[in-house]
């Protein structure tokens, strides 16, 4: 039975480690999400010394998904997305599909795993970080021209599979000795887009109307308190309804961003969420350093290894390919590729999810870990590689003028 003051010692360990670790992080010239995971291994059950309280951080992780979500709704631009829709949307498709194959194949053939876990596997390693792929933007000052565009199109992209997936994957993974029923399958799957679908319209129109009414009321109160708490109650209570419905946090709290992002209110919305949002999102990440064994790194080191090329080299060849057909330049492409070749929190999720359903082995889920430690780490090393091989523009203002591949 827990202490009376886990949740303390959890809040307390996790953001003070958390702030340690992601001050040495950005120290190195490395993202403070490498820092956050850190502190949740030193806190994990893996490793000596205090441990925090696994059964509360998840539940605490769970809420930094609900507002990680809420914020990609809150900044997803169909516009932006229609500008690069011929290169973004296919090559975000392609590119899943490619790292699902590779990641299928090595843990089918030389990891022994079942189809359905090398093919999880393969998904989680598909999808890179907004997080990190922002951060890598913005210090080369490259994320409001044709590069960050492309880039964050791809990501939004993305992000709209995962939130399907996520609705998706607890009907089609079945547990051992469950025998597939093809009929009731398709009918189970069509029954939930069914109600996926008169949700979403639901929420477009009526809530459309609803909740723009309600934040401008709670506005008029001029109180910045009761602001913060109604946007925040928006994104818990919707994403609480999608849960009850398909069992999916993050459908519910993207919607309700999605919605909000296209009222007049919509960017103080987003501003009053951003620390709630960051606080929890820290957590997030800590918890799940805390689920994390570092010993698969000296146990398994040629997995690691195999699971980390297909992050950093499959992908990056896989955008590579798509850019070029797509006759973005040299240094667009190079750049792009580098942007997108590691992993982050969308990948966590998947792979708790995997894990919560049985489809995928702890072992399997610590690989998935690995790589995204490794790669987000090595990702500074990566531009420079792509630097070297001309991802670099020699002019940022160039760099910013629109391609007709985008047009």
């Amino acid at each position: 039975m827990p202490h009376a003051d886990s949740l303390i010692s959890t809040l307390v360990a996790g953001f003070v480690l958390a702030f340690v670790f992601g001050m040495i992080a950005n120290r190195l010239k490395l993202s403070p999400l490498v820092g956050y995971l850190v502190a949740g291994i030193a806190v994990g059950p893996h490793t000596i010394g205090f441990v925090a309280d696994t059964t509360l951080a998840p539940q605490l992780a769970e809420i930094g998904v609900i507002l990680l979500m809420f914020g990609v709704g809150l900044h997803f631009s169909p516009a932006d997305l229609m500008k690069v829709r011929k290169v973004a949307i296919p090559g975000a498709l392609v590119q899943i599909a490619s790292a699902t194959v590779l990641g299928w194949a090595l843990g089918r053939f030389a990891m022994g795993m079942s189809d359905m876990e090398g093919l999880l596997m393969g998904f989680a390693l598909s999808v890179a970080s907004t997080v990190v792929l922002m951060r890598a933007l913005e210090e080369r000052r490259q994320n409001k021209g044709e590069v960050g565009r492309i880039a964050v199109g791809w990501l939004i992209v993305e992000d709209l599979v995962i939130v399907i997936a996520l609705v998706m994957l607890p009907m089609i993974i079945l547990t051992n000795g469950q025998v597939v029923d093809p009929a009731a399958l398709a009918l189970n799957v069509s029954w939930t887009l069914l109600k996926v679908a008169g949700f979403v319209v639901a929420m477009l129109f009526v809530g459309g109307k609803v909740l723009p009414w309600i934040l401008v009321r709670i506005a008029h109160t001029r109180s910045r308190e009761l602001f913060t708490l109604g946007v925040l109650a928006i994104a818990l209570g919707i994403a609480w309804i999608a849960y009850q419905l398909f069992h999916s946090f993050a459908l519910g709290a993207f919607l309700a961003g999605l919605v909000l992002n296209g009222t007049p209110l919509g960017h103080n919305a987003a501003e009053r969420s951003l620390p709630l949002r960051d606080a929890f999102a820290v957590l997030f990440f800590v918890s799940v350093g805390m689920l994390f064994d570092p010993m698969i790194l000296v146990e398994r080191p040629l997995s690691v290894l195999g699971v980390l090329a297909i992050v950093i080299v499959g992908k990056t060849l896989a955008a590579l390919a798509i850019t070029h057909s797509f006759g973005l330049d040299r240094a667009a492409g190079l750049t792009v590729a580098a942007s997108l070749a590691q992993v982050g929190e969308f990948s966590f999720i998947l792979a708790a999810v995997g894990v919560s359903l049985g489809a995928l082995r702890q072992e399997t889920h610590d690989l998935i870990l690995a790589a995204a430690l490794l790669s987000i780490s090595l990702n500074p090393f990566v531009f420079l590689v792509m630097d070297r091989l001309g991802g670099k523009p020699p002019n940022p203002r160039v760099e910013g003028e629109a391609n007709p591949a985008t047009a």
